[in-house]
């Protein structure tokens, strides 16, 4: 039961839970952690000081200060008889992440009204894995075996960095030291970091300059010609925020003439204005830096050291110079650089807008294996063809094979979707060699496009597409001069060439309605298989490359191909012609290789040795099967009478191959 009268609180008695701390990514942010731009808001302001610009770092500092302060017991007692910490830092809440995927939120800006406000407000999405630059340097030089070093100036914000090699800790730091503008150097046994500052050290009093006799009086001054200079910087980076793309930036002086660009490659994950920043800072540096300062200390004079930024009076007036080299050897003879503070402030960088590649997931493709004649003579001929449709394209799909269910290698990566669509109305059989011009076969093909390209196309080898019922044999392959798009994904095509390649034989009377058409081109990608697994099981797992071989999304095919690249041609103008009581049959050879040309009296062979089989068929069965070697054969009337056959019969002739068999046969009627 509640108590109706209050009572007194007691120091103590609970732990304080942060339910909501932050700071903004924004310069001088923890001036005024609660502050927040948001142009829809009332309460929209900068904090206090702040000059606007977007700082990641400062959020990070801020976040590390908080957990840093309230961990350390001196800063959060613990009670002397619960034995909890005044601060409860594992119940400290940070504001603020959120639920809409990063980088899709703020760069889908169409999709997102406050878009804008990301860049310099409170989110930590896509900032929470950022790492200081002191770690950084620290983790390498611990990795190297350096132990004795100071990181405690340095300052900067690492969104990512690869070192892909193996390497010295010098080499992998250049690119840092050259990215974010600071220096190393040697002090009483410890290598010290520190951040490049345009802000002096102190002045140099010119009581204290000594004579030397390695430059003309107590302080020489030098200028690099301009010959020297680079006008034009150019940096390749990777893009953050992004797909990671790798991206250029460069920046170039208004009065630059010259073509010449300086260009670097940095390993390294940047924002644009970053880059820009980066590339804009080397290029004024460059330029300030033609102005160099040489003189001389006494060798007791020992309180200026490398990497200290000196004012000295000159005869232009006052300037900063960093001192670069100090050789003690008499005298100690220094030289140094000019800078300019102004140079070390980056610009009020604007953040262009970013194309994401939309995101796909990792769904099941849709395999069609194709077992196809050669097409251009360039291909292996017993290698299968695949291919691979899916709705969304889940980006690159791996092709595993296996001669079983164990063992599978990777076989092919197939980059880009095959265009396979399913009929919507019947083709009916046309003869091969004329152009069809029966009604529009009807297409409905989800993915990609066909457009027409006429009599001269196809008789060039356009338009070139397989119509069959999904099976890796039993292909038909044709072409067609119009694609009409007559509604939504769905195509008319007509003025068709058919059974072209020796399919002809694959053409059935009619091509139902629901069978497949694969249009062939480089997506269509062939299979590695050896020549001796022609005619086995093959066992292919395919799926999206960038999930395992074991995810859910890949689809198990096993499949078996006879290679029929390799597979003679149907003979063409089978005739018998009675002699008396004999027949003599003839018939033209066609080729698979080169047979195109007009060149020749005769198409090539395109097998080992010229052979046929020719069967006589009567009443469905086989009386009689031989084997010739040219085309040509008479069939008599002692056979006929040996076999028993009278008129009418079929006889079948097929064209031999030794590494194939007999192709398919061409049948005629003799004596009907």
């Amino acid at each position: 039961m509640r108590q109706t009268a209050s009572t007194d609180w007691v120091a103590g008695s609970k732990p304080i839970w942060f339910t909501e701390y932050g700071c903004a990514a924004i310069d001088k942010g923890t001036n005024e952690p609660n502050k927040f731009l948001d142009p829809k808001s009332s309460e929209s302001s900068l904090p206090r000081y702040s000059n606007g610009h977007r700082d990641d770092f400062m959020q990070m500092q801020y976040l590390r200060a908080v957990r840093e302060f309230w961990e350390d017991p001196a800063n959060n007692p613990v009670h002397q008889l619960t034995g909890v910490k005044m601060i409860d830092m594992d119940r400290a809440h940070v504001w603020a992440w959120d639920a809409r995927p990063f980088p899709w939120f703020p760069k889908k800006r169409a999709a997102w009204g406050d878009w804008e406000n990301y860049e310099r407000g409170h989110w930590l999405n896509g900032r929470a894995s950022n790492r200081s630059l002191a770690s950084v340097v620290s983790e390498i030089c611990t990795r190297s075996g350096v132990t004795h070093f100071d990181v405690s100036r340095l300052y900067g914000l690492v969104r990512g960095y690869m070192v892909d090699q193996v390497t010295d800790a010098r080499t992998a730091l250049q690119p840092l030291m050259l990215a974010y503008g600071f220096e190393a150097a040697e002090r009483e046994g410890v290598l010290e970091f520190f951040t490049r500052k345009g802000s002096p050290d102190g002045t140099l009093d010119p009581a204290r300059l000594v004579a030397s006799d390695e430059i003309d009086g107590d302080l020489e001054l030098s200028r690099a010609p301009e010959a020297e200079m680079v006008g034009r910087v150019r940096l390749n980076h990777s893009e953050s925020e992004s797909s990671y793309e790798v991206r250029a930036v460069e920046a170039i002086f208004p009065d630059e003439e010259t073509h010449s660009v300086s260009s670097s490659d940095l390993p390294m994950i940047l924002t644009q204005s970053e880059a820009r920043a980066i590339t804009e800072r080397w290029l004024a540096e460059a330029r300030v830096a033609r102005d160099r300062a040489r003189f001389a200390l006494a060798p007791s004079d020992l309180s200026w050291r490398a990497g200290d930024v000196v004012e000295l009076e000159t005869a232009d007036g006052t300037g900063y110079f960093r001192i670069d080299h100090v050789e003690q050897a008499g005298v100690q003879m220094i030289q140094a650089v000019r800078v300019e503070p102004g140079v070390l402030t980056p610009s009020d960088g604007v953040e262009s807008e970013i194309d994401l590649a939309e995101f796909t997931p990792a769904v099941p493709v849709y395999p069609v294996f194709l077992d196809l004649p050669l097409l251009t003579g360039d291909e292996t001929p017993h290698l299968p063809r695949l291919a691979v449709a899916s709705d969304p394209w889940p980006g690159p799909v791996a092709v595993y094979s296996s001669a079983s269910e164990n063992g599978y290698s990777l076989n092919q990566v197939i980059r880009a979707p095959a265009r396979i669509g399913v009929t919507e109305s019947t083709l009916r059989w046309a003869r091969p060699g004329l152009i069809d011009r029966g009604p529009a076969l009807r297409v409905r093909l989800p993915q990609g496009a066909v457009s027409s390209t006429g009599l001269d196309g196809i008789l060039s080898g356009s338009n070139v597409a397989a119509i069959g019922f999904g099976d890796p044999d039993g292909w038909e392959v044709f072409q067609f001069s119009d694609a009409l798009l007559v509604e939504e994904d769905v195509y008319e095509l007509s003025g068709r060439l058919r059974g072209q390649a020796g399919s002809d034989w694959a053409m059935p009377a009619e091509w139902p309605v629901g069978s497949t058409v694969v249009f062939l081109d480089n997506a269509v990608t062939p299979l590695n298989l050896p020549l001796s697994a022609r005619g086995l099981e093959r066992h292919y797992r395919i799926g999206p490359a960038s999930e395992t071989i074991d995810d859910e999304s890949y689809e198990h095919s096993v499949v078996t191909t006879y290679g029929v690249g390799l597979r003679p041609y149907t003979p063409a103008h089978v005739s018998a012609r009675a002699s008396g009581g004999d027949y003599a049959v003839t018939w033209v050879r066609r080729t698979r290789i080169d047979g195109d040309s007009w060149q020749g009296v005769e198409v090539p062979l395109g097998e080992e040795s010229e052979s046929y089989v020719l069967r006589v068929i009567d009443g469905g069965s086989v009386k009689r099967e031989v084997v010739v070697t040219s085309a040509a054969w008479t069939y008599s009337a002692a056979m006929q009478a040996a076999d028993g056959v009278t008129a009418p019969f079929e006889i079948e002739v097929a064209q031999v191959s030794q590494s194939f068999g007999p192709g398919p046969g061409a049948r005629i009627v003799v004596g009907g």
